[in-house]
């Protein structure tokens, strides 16, 4: 297994009747990093299942979840209000007595042990004409951190947000096994009155 933030290097001899002719010296580093979730692979074809709210599962149908991902209309990713790479993920949210959220299913990476990662990483873009909302993530469904900002949805730029792994461990969370990710706004056990609005998150990590 390669380990992260190393660098690799190789080379290939070749054996001839005169004796061996050295190759040239190839090389790579490794990220010091682990992508979750950086919103590039979702495209506008929800027929195959490429959607961007065929993987992040929203408040469709649920009561009290106040939570829309995406666009109604092609293409359903942001691409415009983008940290990095050509797209990110709207949220498009309710908060006036609910919560709203959005639920990601992981297939990797499950084991947050792995690799010396301490911390999920995530940046988000929000709107000073949005409603004073908290910003939190869960992990596992119920196990949830909130941003220290409380009106972090009205911070009107690319804002990094570095969570400790070990706050979602306190909580309970086993972190050699992680199901889901959920990002959400508003109060989910006490819902208060509130607006609407729209956060972007992207680049999502394990650093």
């Amino acid at each position: 297994m390669l380990q992260a933030d190393a660098t690799y290097y190789w080379r290939v001899d070749a054996v001839e009747s005169t004796g061996t002719v050295k190759g040239p010296v190839w090389t790579f580093t490794t990220a010091d990093f682990v992508v979750v979730d950086d919103f590039e692979d979702y495209t506008d074809n929800d027929a195959a299942g490429e959607a961007i709210w065929q993987s992040w599962i929203d408040g469709y149908g649920v009561a009290g979840n106040g939570s829309q991902v995406g666009y109604l209309m092609p293409p359903y990713a942001e691409q415009t209000t983008v940290h990095g790479g050509s797209q990110s993920m709207p949220l498009i949210f309710d908060v006036d007595m609910k919560y709203a959220e959005a639920t990601l299913t992981l297939a990797y990476p499950k084991n947050w042990t792995e690799g010396g990662v301490e911390m999920l990483t995530l940046w988000f873009h929000g709107n000073i004409v949005n409603p004073e909302t908290p910003l939190y993530v869960a992990l596992n469904g119920n196990a949830v951190v909130t941003h220290d900002d409380p009106a972090a949805t009205q911070i009107h730029a690319w804002t990094q947000w570095d969570i400790p792994l070990q706050a979602f461990a306190d909580l309970g969370v086993n972190l050699s096994s992680v199901n889901t990710l959920t990002v959400g706004v508003g109060n989910k056990t006490n819902p208060q009155a509130g607006g609407t609005g729209t956060i972007y998150i992207d680049d999502i990590g394990l650093h």
